[in-house]
């Protein structure tokens, strides 16, 4: 008689960022690898008080361009807003990866993450990965994306869009979601 191992639950846990420092969460969304493709993101500071969120549909693209633009854009509109202390959060492993190893970066983009790199090293940056689950907000923003008309520069929001108000309630009121591997 052989038993199926019982699956491992572990917590996700959002969390904020530190004193002065501003997290962003970005992701990618794909319907297809190609396909039509998106990506978003939302700003908090270390009171997960919302400061903006973003979104642009970015036409027929592959998953990973819309991860990479996700962190790119990102890094853009901390270095516009002189946020001086970024976190970036993705659930992109390769996004993370390509922070050590530049050949990961499609070379359509290369140019445009050699500048976001730049723009980094005058800054205090930290990349981390979260499980998809905890990047719910951002999840909801890259999808919202997908339903935008298909332009060269990304929409903002300065009040919290409601498709994400749930997720960020449960974010800031230290609700931990659950991953079942």
């Amino acid at each position: 008689m052989q038993f199926s191992k019982a699956p491992v639950i572990k917590e996700v846990l959002w969390q904020p960022p530190i004193l002065n420092w501003m997290k962003c969460n970005s992701d990618g969304a794909s319907s297809g690898n190609p396909g039509n493709s998106s990506c978003g993101g939302i700003f908090r500071n270390a009171e997960a008080i919302f400061k903006g969120a973003f979104a642009i549909n970015l036409g027929i693209q592959s998953s990973l361009f819309a991860e990479l633009m996700g962190a790119m854009i990102a890094i853009e509109i901390a270095h516009q807003n002189g946020w001086k202390q970024l976190w970036l959060e993705t659930d992109s492993m390769l996004v993370i990866a390509a922070f050590k190893d530049l050949k990961i970066v499609l070379c359509v983009l290369r140019n445009r993450w050699e500048n976001c790199i730049y723009l980094t090293s005058s800054m205090d940056f930290f990349v981390s990965h979260i499980y998809r689950k905890g990047n719910s907000c951002a999840d909801a923003m890259a999808n919202l994306g997908l339903s935008l008309p298909h332009t060269s520069t990304h929409s903002w929001w300065s009040s919290m869009p409601q498709v994400m108000s749930i997720d960020f309630a449960r974010n800031r009121l230290d609700l931990p979601c659950f991953r079942f591997c």
